[in-house]
């Protein structure tokens, strides 16, 4: 076969036509995240505890020795008992987002439900909201600084739509310790080049959350015959005679793949999902809030 001389014009049309199209889309794809995270919020029980705050919590029995400026008198004039007027636990934590929203990223099979593109960003958009509810600090890795407001999953959503479809690299700066950064992408590209970009996040003191997205075929190549692939950055086409025979080589240098990367997250303490996009979105936002609520837990690479 023959590949074409020059890719430059195909890849500039392709990039405004994937810019157009991620635009159009993102609203959406707004709406579709603000459903699921309020359905997800809507069932989920936190652990809330008492702490400096404003919010009212409980009230619980005085105990002897304790400070008399948290009494509440009125409550306490009830009944024989003193009461004390807890506050819930307040403290900003800040979450950085980042996701890979490339051209690569638009591939959908007729077994999916949804491309992987418009599932990272429904899982981007669904975590800003839950957590921007939540009074979290929320930010763009890269593109917006952390955003302490309700309306961050929209601030997000227009930064993304500027963005355009990219890759952005992996960044530390503005990184602080205790923070965490989610990643969300298929994470097909060279394992050593995201190692190298993860070992920095580490030095950083940053805990990750790595979020792989595959359309189902790209799990289970089902390919068969004469069947061409299209690379949809380049235009680059390759041709295999007899596909079929390159399944079982293509599934172990995935295995492979995903284990070295579970290794990975495994040693720090991170965490590795694998969601297709043939699931439901609800299993990795589930997964990923119930990490980031009770960071006591260990996850290893599991499907979600």
């Amino acid at each position: 076969m023959t590949y074409e001389a020059s890719t430059a014009p195909y890849a500039a049309r392709q990039i405004l036509s994937d810019s157009k199209e991620l635009a159009s889309a993102l609203p959406d794809l707004m709406v579709q995240a603000q459903r699921i995270s309020s359905t997800i919020l809507t069932g989920w029980h936190g652990r809330r505890r008492s702490g400096p705050g404003e919010t009212f919590w409980q009230f619980r029995t005085f105990v002897p020795g304790e400070a008399a400026t948290g009494i509440d008198w009125r409550r306490s004039a009830r009944d024989e008992h003193v009461y004390i007027r807890e506050k819930e636990w307040e403290a900003a934590h800040t979450i950085w987002m980042w996701a890979d929203i490339s051209p690569s990223m638009a591939f959908r099979s007729r077994l999916a439900t949804a491309s992987k593109r418009d599932r990272t960003i429904v899982l981007l958009l669904s975590l800003a909201d839950i957590f921007a509810r939540g009074g979290e600090r929320v930010g763009l890795l890269g593109t917006t600084p952390p955003i302490l407001a309700r309306n961050a999953a929209e601030r997000i959503a227009t930064a993304l739509a500027h963005l355009g479809p990219v890759k952005p690299p992996i960044e530390t700066v503005g990184l602080r310790r205790f923070s965490d950064l989610i990643l969300i992408g298929d994470f097909l590209d060279s394992v050593d080049e995201l190692e190298a970009s993860l070992s920095k996040v580490a030095a950083a003191g940053v805990r990750a959350h790595l979020v792989q997205v595959l359309d189902p075929v790209e799990e289970t190549f089902p390919y068969a015959g004469r069947t061409e692939f299209r690379d949809p950055e380049t235009g680059q086409r390759h041709i295999l005679g007899r596909a079929e025979q390159y399944r079982e080589d293509y599934q172990k240098r995935l295995a492979d793949l995903r284990a070295r990367i579970n290794l990975y997250a495994r040693r720090l303490d991170w965490t590795f999902l694998i969601h297709r996009t043939d699931q439901p979105a609800t299993r990795p936002l589930l997964a990923l809030h119930a990490r980031l609520s009770d960071r006591g837990d260990r996850f290893g690479g599991r499907a979600a």
